[in-house]
Parts: structure tokens; C-alpha cells; sequence
């Protein structure tokens, strides 16, 4: 059902815990699932993504996906990481199944939310970036309509 990476992004996340003090926080959640996943980082004056954390209470996909998504990001730039998306999530893992594709959602979100947070901090605008939801079943739930 899950991927070998999955799982071993499940059994030995990346990147947990807090950063003190950080550039951007950004929290999510889906109360459809229950999942909340939050991601800090810790950017340097070159908008370079030095660090980054996440604690995620879900599910082992909601794990999963936080771990792969801060490794995706850390080291790159604040519009590289932009670009990370849930596909991009999703393929690192070697996919997910139809009902957790939602976890990579929320780890795409939860990066928007912490540079939401960064650019908010700094009074600056990150081209392409538009306010994050809270929580991801607003998204999902306007899609049906």
C-alpha cells in the first residue's frame, strides 16, 4: 500500500522539531482528518532556506510527506521552495494512495504558510505567493462545487 521511502520517512523523519526564534511558521490542518502539520524555517539575508523543521500530529502519510517536504526545500531558495508542490511531494515518496494524496496538500500548504509568515515578518512580497489557508478542506470542499 505505501512506498519503501513512505515508510522509512514514516519510521525515520527528517528534520523534526522546533527552530527558536524562526523566519517563518507556517501551521495547517485538515479537520477532516484531523491531521495539523507546522513547518519553521530559518532563512538567511539571501532568502535562502538554512534550516527547516516540521511536527506534525496525523497520520504516517501526514509523517511522511512533512519529512519529505523539508527536505525538498532545505537549501534552497525562498522562490525554490515555492515551487514545491504536492505532485513534486508525492513523486519523491514514490506516490501515495488515492485517500492520503490530501497529506501532500497540507505539507504543500503548510511551506506556503511558513513563507506567508517569513514574508509577513520582513515586509516583503514573495512573487506568486498567495495567503495560505488554515485548513485544506476549504480547498477541497470549494473544488466540488
Amino acid at each position: 500500500m505505501y512506498s519503501e521511502k513512505v515508510m522509512d520517512h514514516f519510521e525515520h523523519p527528517r528534520n523534526v522539531g522546533e527552530i527558536e526564534g524562526a523566519s517563518g511558521v507556517g501551521t495547517v490542518g485538515n479537520a477532516k482528518c484531523g491531521d495539523i502539520m507546522r513547518i519553521y524555517f530559518d532563512i538567511d539575508d539571501n532568502q535562502i532556506i538554512q534550516d527547516v523543521k516540521f511536527k506534525t500530529f496525523g497520520c504516517g502519510a501526514a509523517v511522511a510527506t512533512s519529512s519529505m517536504a523539508t527536505e525538498l526545500v532545505k537549501g534552497k531558495s525562498v522562490q525554490e521552495a515555492l515551487e514545491v508542490t504536492n505532485k513534486a511531494v508525492m513523486e519523491a515518496l514514490d506516490g501515495l494512495p488515492p485517500v492520503k494524496v490530501h497529506c501532500s496538500l497540507l505539507a504543500e500548504e503548510a511551506i506556503h504558510a511558513a513563507l506567508w509568515d517569513y514574508a509577513q515578518k520582513n515586509g516583503i512580497t514573495i512573487e506568486g505567493l498567495e495567503k495560505p489557508k488554515d485548513n485544506i478542506e476549504e480547498e477541497e470542499e470549494e473544488e466540488n462545487y
